[in-house]
Protein backbone atom coordinates (compact mmCIF):
# COMPACT_ATOMS: atom_id res chain seq x y z
CA UNK A 1 0.00 0.00 0.00
CA UNK A 2 1.48 3.30 -1.11
CA UNK A 3 -0.84 5.55 0.89
CA UNK A 4 0.38 6.69 4.32
CA UNK A 5 -2.91 6.48 6.21
CA UNK A 6 -1.38 7.61 9.52
CA UNK A 7 -1.34 11.17 8.17
CA UNK A 8 -5.03 11.07 7.19
CA UNK A 9 -7.46 13.18 9.21
CA UNK A 10 -9.77 10.18 9.65
CA UNK A 11 -6.95 8.12 11.19
CA UNK A 12 -6.01 10.98 13.50
CA UNK A 13 -9.65 11.26 14.59
CA UNK A 14 -9.73 7.48 15.08
CA UNK A 15 -6.64 7.67 17.31
CA UNK A 16 -8.07 10.53 19.35
CA UNK A 17 -11.37 8.72 19.85
CA UNK A 18 -9.52 5.51 20.80
CA UNK A 19 -7.47 7.35 23.41
CA UNK A 20 -10.54 9.09 24.82
CA UNK A 21 -12.57 5.88 24.95
CA UNK A 22 -10.34 4.26 27.55
CA UNK A 23 -10.60 1.01 25.57
CA UNK A 24 -7.39 -1.03 25.69
CA UNK A 25 -8.09 -3.15 22.61
CA UNK A 26 -8.11 -1.59 19.15
CA UNK A 27 -10.15 -4.54 17.85
CA UNK A 28 -12.84 -3.97 20.50
CA UNK A 29 -12.85 -0.25 19.80
CA UNK A 30 -13.35 -0.78 16.06
CA UNK A 31 -16.27 -3.09 16.86
CA UNK A 32 -18.23 -0.32 18.59
CA UNK A 33 -20.16 2.52 16.97
CA UNK A 34 -17.63 5.33 17.20
CA UNK A 35 -14.65 3.19 16.20
CA UNK A 36 -16.58 1.64 13.32
CA UNK A 37 -17.63 5.11 12.14
CA UNK A 38 -14.05 6.39 12.04
CA UNK A 39 -12.79 3.20 10.37
CA UNK A 40 -15.48 3.53 7.68
CA UNK A 41 -14.38 7.12 7.09
CA UNK A 42 -10.75 6.00 6.82
CA UNK A 43 -11.73 3.20 4.41
CA UNK A 44 -13.56 5.70 2.21
CA UNK A 45 -10.49 7.94 2.19
CA UNK A 46 -8.37 4.93 1.20
CA UNK A 47 -10.68 4.30 -1.74
CA UNK A 48 -10.33 7.97 -2.68
CA UNK A 49 -6.55 7.46 -2.71
CA UNK A 50 -6.93 4.56 -5.14
CA UNK A 51 -6.66 1.71 -2.62
CA UNK A 52 -8.97 -1.12 -3.72
CA UNK A 53 -10.62 -2.61 -0.65
CA UNK A 54 -13.44 -4.33 -2.54
CA UNK A 55 -11.98 -7.80 -1.95
CA UNK A 56 -12.44 -9.10 1.58
CA UNK A 57 -8.77 -10.13 1.84
CA UNK A 58 -7.62 -6.59 0.99
CA UNK A 59 -10.06 -5.10 3.50
CA UNK A 60 -8.94 -7.56 6.20
CA UNK A 61 -5.28 -6.73 5.51
CA UNK A 62 -6.00 -3.00 5.70
CA UNK A 63 -8.00 -3.42 8.90
CA UNK A 64 -5.21 -5.44 10.51
CA UNK A 65 -2.65 -2.81 9.52
CA UNK A 66 -4.85 -0.11 11.06
CA UNK A 67 -5.29 -2.16 14.26
CA UNK A 68 -1.55 -2.80 14.57
CA UNK A 69 -0.79 0.87 13.99
CA UNK A 70 -3.43 2.01 16.47
CA UNK A 71 -1.96 -0.23 19.15
CA UNK A 72 1.52 1.19 18.50
CA UNK A 73 0.74 4.88 18.00
CA UNK A 74 -2.58 5.65 19.63
CA UNK A 75 -2.32 4.30 23.14
CA UNK A 76 -1.25 6.64 25.89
Amino acid sequence: MDWEFTEDAAFLALCDAFRESGESSAIEFLANGEGAFHFQDLSQNAAGEGIDLSESSALEEFQQEVIDTMEKLCQE
